[in-house]
């Protein structure tokens, strides 16, 4: 396999869903921080790369890939024996949903490029953290309910798959903005689990922060 390239940001939530998947397929790669404080996403040669200047851009297979989710599908489907998507039509649907409930759900309205936005539109000070709560917080409480109460490992079955690789940044970004976890006994039990192996150690922020 040529060089495998991650375009990054130690923070995205959707990069972070990308390291976890490429640490558990261990596949190496080599990562180009891209700073979206600064405005490095909007750089002309990154807009090459990818015109959404969004973050993560993985190159693979001398290939460059966008979307985080559609990357990992794409991982998933190149080394489908790490059961990141299962093999029943039925349950690759249901882990799909769990995916999707977080990353087209709750993830673009906390994105950010729109919070910057709303702090344009008001002036008051805590309206960027109450936004946060509020929809990290609903979504999660929506979360919790679709993953119900029958015991399993991980959000499905017994080892990680992509919607624990969505999960865990988004909690990540939870307990970041102070959300009140405390009812969440089931996301918390799936996010502890994870933290425990080293896939998901090696790509939390702060192991990768510049």
């Amino acid at each position: 396999m040529r060089e495998v390239v991650l375009y990054d940001y130690w923070r995205s939530s959707a990069s972070y869903r990308v390291r976890i998947a490429l640490n558990l397929l261990d596949i190496d790669y080599r990562t180009i921080p891209i700073n979206l404080l600064d405005g490095a996403h909007k750089a002309a040669d990154y807009l090459r790369l990818n015109p959404q200047g969004l973050v993560p851009t993985l190159v693979i297979d001398g290939k460059t890939l966008t979307q985080s989710l559609a990357i990992i599908e794409y991982l998933a489907e190149l080394r489908p024996e790490y059961g990141l998507l299962p093999s029943d039509g039925l349950d690759r649907q249901h882990v799909r949903a769990l995916s999707y409930a977080i990353a087209m759900d709750i993830h673009p309205i906390c994105n950010l490029h729109v919070v910057s936005h709303l702090k344009t539109l008001t002036d008051k000070a805590e309206a960027r953290e109450e936004w946060m709560k509020h929809f990290i917080g609903d979504g999660l409480r929506k979360l919790e309910i679709m993953l119900g109460e029958s015991y399993s490992a991980f959000s499905f079955g017994d080892k990680p798959t992509m919607a624990d690789l969505c999960l865990v940044p988004q909690v990540y970004n939870a307990r970041r903005w102070g959300v009140d976890m405390t009812t969440f006994s089931r996301i918390a039990d799936i996010d502890a689990r994870c933290a425990e192996l080293p896939a998901f150690q090696a790509a939390h922020p702060d192991r990768v922060k510049p």
